[in-house]
């Protein structure tokens, strides 16, 4: 077993830890006085947290799926801080953003002008359904704060059902309904009036069952609701990205079920999985079903642009004597011509009807190596968007967390870069523009490396 500084396990919460003895020998590897030296001015100048110092290596470029460190070393990006659906520097994106900087680079937040409005309406199409109001912010944490205020203005009421393990930013507010202690430690107070309950998991869940149904998490909402009382929202990503958990559509419905019974807004945090992830424009549709409200971010800037928005139904437009969001690059001319750059791509390039297609190849091979490899306990996924849980043994599930760490470091050493989440899950979230041979060539790496595992 790996120890930590301080007996810091939670450290594990969210994505692979960098103060591992595994991370010390990666180090070695890189073998740059460059990279080295580098590291060390990173180290220096900028303030120290958890999961980003030190750093893992210094990139020089990025292009397509792939990512390139100064060496010249270039890896398959299946991480790509869930921003790269398009890839990195996608042509089309850059021209379109090349052109706005030379009409309109910027708009004070009292104007509006045609590439917002475009691109508002655009996103209210892709949505579809009675979402079709739309507030733009910097970035995908503004986002979430301006959601809890709306239900707060909508509802009259100011507390919040959260999940445990899920993530929503890494602001107070967003922490606050947040549900990983990574996130949380040594904060102290946060906001008042969370609830937080478990996420509908089947394989490790806590209260499982043996039909592998997950519609009974839903009912536990609904009692936290009623014992509560003043629950104004609901707040849960469509399906947890880090560890990918996928519910059912029975549990989504359900819930959909008891907010309408309650008065309660579903707010889906749809950041880091919107824009195609799922093989559909915004995971609710997966589950068909509307949120009250729909978070977005991350990809919607097409790799290249900070860009968010917050869409909800007409009959909520209740706020207008309060400024939800007014952040000085709320209307940002870059970001919404990079958002309709990336949407036009998408649609061009049928890249959603791509992701389906993927979604069968790679269940096909993720369900073959989990035959042979008796140290992958779970393999599950939507999309493009797989995780592949490693245990010790698949009867006890006791996480694997050493050699989810061989894993990661091997597939480094042979041209692929992922994260691992809840330090035993190899998270996997390629670029959608991804060719079938290079997505075979990927799994074949981290297959290679899985095959190869020494366990302690």
């Amino acid at each position: 077993m790996t120890h930590y500084p301080n007996g810091d396990m939670h450290l594990r919460c969210e994505g692979d830890t960098n103060t591992t003895a595994a991370r010390k020998q990666w180090y070695q590897t890189l073998n740059s006085p460059q990279t080295e030296a580098m590291l060390e001015q990173d180290s220096q100048y900028f303030l120290h947290q958890s999961m980003s110092t030190p750093c893992m290596n210094v990139l020089a470029a990025a292009e397509g799926i792939y990512i390139e460190d100064l060496s010249g070393k270039r890896y398959m990006d299946f991480h790509g801080n869930n921003v790269h659906q398009l890839g990195y520097g996608h042509p089309q994106v850059l021209a379109r953003i090349q052109q706005q900087l030379t009409e309109l680079p910027f708009a004070p937040r009292r104007f509006t002008h045609k590439t917002a409005i475009d691109c508002a309406q655009k996103l209210t199409e892709i949505a579809g359904g009675e979402l079709n109001r739309v507030l733009f912010a910097p970035g995908g944490t503004s986002v979430v704060g301006m959601a809890l205020k709306l239900a707060r203005v909508v509802t009259g009421n100011a507390k919040v059902v959260s999940l445990w393990d899920s993530f929503h930013g890494a602001s107070l507010d967003a922490i606050s309904v947040g549900g990983e202690a990574c996130f949380r430690q040594g904060m102290g107070p946060l906001m008042a009036g969370v609830e937080r309950i478990p996420p509908p998991v089947i394989y490790r869940g806590v209260f499982p069952r043996d039909d592998n149904s997950d519609v009974h998490y839903a009912d536990y909402l609904e009692y936290v609701i009623e014992k509560e009382g003043g629950i104004g929202a609901f707040i849960a990503e469509g399906l947890r990205n880090t560890d990918v958990q996928v519910p059912s559509k029975v549990y989504w419905q359900r819930v959909r079920e008891i907010c309408d019974k309650h008065n309660v807004m579903l707010i889906i945090d749809d950041i880091p999985n919107g824009m195609g992830r799922t093989g559909h424009w915004f995971t609710h549709h997966a589950f068909d079903i509307e949120p009250d409200m729909l978070c977005i971010g991350k990809g919607l800037g097409g790799g290249v642009v900070p860009f968010a928005a917050l869409i909800t139904k007409d009959k909520y437009n209740q706020a207008a004597d309060i400024s939800l969001g007014h952040y000085t690059h709320e209307k940002s001319p870059i970001g919404c011509a990079a958002a309709l750059a990336t949407i036009d791509v998408i649609e061009t390039e049928n890249l959603l009807e791509k992701v389906k297609q993927d979604q069968d190849y790679v269940t096909q091979r993720l369900a073959q190596m989990k035959q042979r490899y008796p140290i992958i306990g779970d393999v599950r996924g939507i999309g493009l968007l797989w995780g592949i849980e490693l245990v010790t043994d698949r009867q006890t599930k006791q996480r694997a967390y050493d050699a989810a760490e061989q894993v990661l470091y091997r597939c480094l050493d042979l041209g692929l870069s992922f994260k691992v989440s809840q330090g035993n899950v190899l998270q996997l979230s390629p670029p959608l523009i991804i060719e079938r041979d290079d997505l075979a060539r990927a799994l074949n790496i981290v297959e290679q490396a899985i095959s190869e595992v020494i366990i302690n």
